[in-house]
């Protein structure tokens, strides 16, 4: 293989009203032609503003001020604009990380693969529309027909992620820059892309530069990786080399945290509280619980199902059955996974434990309540009993409040405490949560998605709860992040006697954190178990194919 990229010597820097910070400094590597190349580190590395710069498109603020970028004999930084737009798309494709503002909404997604075909291929009209189809097809989109004829918003976040790496590879490019393709995909549909790229690569000489937080799928993909921290690569070398013998200690602690390449249950550690009086403060929500005999299941589910009706392009009905006659229980004190990928119905089912959704049929019982028919006063009282943390901490906190706002907001709306316990309650929860008490005066937009994490777990633990319905809590975070809030809620469950209802589609997450599993396929349950029988010797074939595709076990496509 020859070399196809060459950066020597990158330095972008950002501007704000603070100042002007570094954020990538004095960078220097390779590609070869029909290499697969990954760059890894966690959130502010200066990962993802690599993957800009090398075709000219930094972020707001941003400014490349030194280095080249020698892409097939020509300095990309030096070339005119008109030339560089005829390369983007046609011989350097490019897989951004956020689907929802990368898709224009008022375009349908096959006029959006079809207009870059036109583009820089040439085909006709009906054959760049045809070809758009095939390659929705090829990542992995059912329906990809009907799915051609739809608007961004009317797909799911996986497969608007899935539609823009068809635009990127549509004209088959000579190199494919992919900022974080696969952070939204579940294992099974991630694994069925990064097969596709592998094949692309081995098939037309395609060079790929993989920009991942994922540890585990770099293992699996890259022949060669990038290790970064602030803005520098602190270490490079084969994929084995690097995570199977790491030189850095940044490296190392990374390879640890990954969940796909080293993982078992956690166990708990003492949550550091800072005095009796933050104590009092910390089970100001808490203190209020029933003292009554409990049942020894906080949560029954039984024969649940719930169906929605959908609404064809041409006015025809269908009906969807999202939650097919479940049933599980969740024992005090324990955590409870449902795993499955999008559209397996876990969700649905976690709504309906919350009475967030009324299920078609079935009952739910909290501590030995039918929570079905409650109303009034009686269904916000559960409320306090039963929280939910959300997948993303960028909508699920309000960006006009401070932080000790946020936290404190359930404490007043039920009138718990005075307004100074309030305040001191809402920095006991922060220092809980490991968030220093100055974050307080913070507003959301002033914290990592870590950060803002962190600060949803805390509001929801405000009131005292009894069981948290935690709803992929970590799978937009990195792995060190990921592993710290982990930690983190395996702690608390300890220290506060909580139950668990853990959603995700990550099995090397559910290992770390769970008692016991619920894989979920087409709305049924179609295994159960401890979790480490489910893991160990799973009975259903689907579950062995969720097993198999998680990073770090692969062995080739």
């Amino acid at each position: 293989m020859t070399e196809l990229l060459q950066v020597r010597g990158l330095e972008v820097e950002y501007t704000t009203r603070s100042g002007t910070t570094p954020a990538v400094r004095g960078v220097d590597f390779d590609v070869e032609r029909g290499a697969v190349v990954a760059i890894v580190g966690e959130s502010g590395s200066g990962k993802s503003t690599i993957s800009q710069a090398l075709i000219r498109q930094v972020a707001e603020g941003g400014r490349i001020t030194g280095g080249s970028v020698v892409f097939d004999g020509r300095d990309l930084l030096q070339l005119p604009e008109k030339s560089l737009r005829s390369l983007r798309g046609a011989r350097i494709g490019f897989v951004p990380q956020d689907p929802s503002s990368s898709l224009n909404p008022l375009i349908k997604v096959g006029e959006q693969i079809a207009e870059s075909l036109r583009l820089h291929t040439g085909l006709s009209r009906k054959d760049a529309a045809k070809r758009a189809v095939e390659i929705l097809a090829e990542v992995g989109i059912s329906e990809p027909a009907a799915r051609a004829d739809q608007y961004p918003h009317e797909l799911s976040g996986g497969m608007r992620q899935r539609v823009l790496i068809g635009i990127a590879w549509a004209c088959e490019p000579a190199l494919v820059i992919a900022d974080e393709p696969t952070s939204a995909l579940d294992v099974t549909v991630q694994r069925h892309v990064l097969d596709r790229m592998e094949l692309l690569a081995a098939q037309h000489d395609t060079a790929v530069l993989l920009v991942t937080h994922d540890l585990a799928v770099a293992a699996d993909r890259a022949s060669r990786m990038l290790v970064m921290n602030q803005g520098r690569i602190v270490e490079q070398g084969t994929a084995a080399d690097v995570l199977g013998d790491p030189q850095h200690e940044y490296t190392r602690r990374l390879v640890a945290a990954a969940p796909g390449l080293s993982s078992g249950r956690m166990h708990p550690r003492p949550v550091e509280v800072h005095g009796e009086d933050t104590r009092r403060a910390l089970t100001l929500g808490f203190a209020e619980r029933r003292d009554a005999d409990r049942v020894p299941n906080i949560l029954e589910v039984e024969d649940l199902v719930k169906t929605y009706s959908l609404r064809g392009g041409l006015g025809d009905k269908s009906t969807l059955v999202a939650v097919d006659h479940v049933s599980f229980s969740v024992p005090r004190g324990t955590t409870y996974s449902l795993v499955g990928e999008s559209g397996s119905g876990k969700t649905t089912t976690a709504r309906i434990a919350a009475r967030l959704v009324q299920a078609d049929s079935g009952v739910v019982r909290f501590d030995g309540q039918d929570i079905g028919e409650l109303r009034g006063e009686s269904l916000r009282q559960l409320r306090r009993r039963v929280q939910v943390v959300y997948q993303n901490p960028f909508g699920s906190l309000d960006p006009t409040m401070t932080v000790e706002a946020i936290v404190s907001e359930p404490l007043t709306a039920f009138r718990i405490g005075s307004r100074a316990e309030r305040r001191e309650t809402a920095r006991a929860l922060l220092d809980a949560v490991r968030l220093d008490p100055e974050f307080a005066s913070r507003k959301p937009a002033q914290l990592s998605g870590g950060q803002r994490q962190r600060v949803a777990i805390a509001r929801a633990l405000a009131l005292g709860p009894e069981l948290l319905v935690l709803d992929e809590p970590v799978s937009a975070l990195d792995v060190s992040v990921q592993e710290q809030i982990l930690q983190l809620l395996v702690d608390l469950q300890r220290e506060f006697a909580l139950s668990y209802l853990f959603i995700s589609h990550d099995l090397g997450v559910i290992r770390q954190i769970s008692d016991s599993v619920a894989v979920m396929q087409h709305g049924r349950v179609v295994e159960s178990g401890s979790a480490e029988t489910v893991m160990s010797t799973p009975q259903d074939a689907y579950t062995r194919e969720l097993l198999a595709a998680i990073p770090g076990a692969h062995s080739g496509p």
